[in-house]
């Protein structure tokens, strides 16, 4: 879903939004992929952590069980000289997940496809690919174009 580096500036940007503990960026993460993604409590704690040790967030002095975090002027900074690429991640998120792309198939076809794309990489990731199972994979998928247009 991120490049290198996207996800620590999505989630600073977040917090320059307003303070928010981690399952609060989880969730905004959630919701500006229409729910097609959600990085994992072990990708975004550590981030957080990554964060406050390069002196980009603090804690919030907020009372409560969470303690949410705010961006410091060291954080304000960053995002600035990042803005550009600030603002070309938000801009592709927010062209990859529309509404109106959702509306296509809703979540279980997004999830689906979402599996059908991650199953390739893994596949094609693990063993390469050559041309017979380049034809295996293309066999499979008009077999499955064929039982969706068969559907009632």
């Amino acid at each position: 879903m991120f490049g290198s580096g996207e996800l620590r500036l999505v989630l600073l940007k977040l917090i320059a939004d307003e303070p928010r503990h981690g399952y609060d960026l989880i969730r905004a993460v959630e919701e500006l992929t229409l729910g097609e993604y959600a990085p994992s409590p072990g990708v975004v704690y550590p981030t957080l952590t990554l964060l406050q040790d390069m002196g980009l967030i603090e804690e919030a002095k907020e009372k409560g069980p969470r303690k949410p975090f705010q961006i410091t002027d060291e954080g304000r900074k960053h995002l600035e000289e990042n803005a550009e690429e600030v603002e070309a991640l938000f801009e592709r998120l927010e062209e990859e997940f529309t509404p109106h792309e959702r509306s296509k198939g809703g979540p279980p076809i997004g999830r689906a496809v979402g599996n059908l794309m991650n199953a390739l990489s893994h596949r094609i990731g693990r063993d390469g690919l050559d041309e017979e199972l380049l034809h295996e994979i293309a066999t499979i998928l008009d077999e499955a174009a064929q039982r969706i247009e068969r559907v009632k």
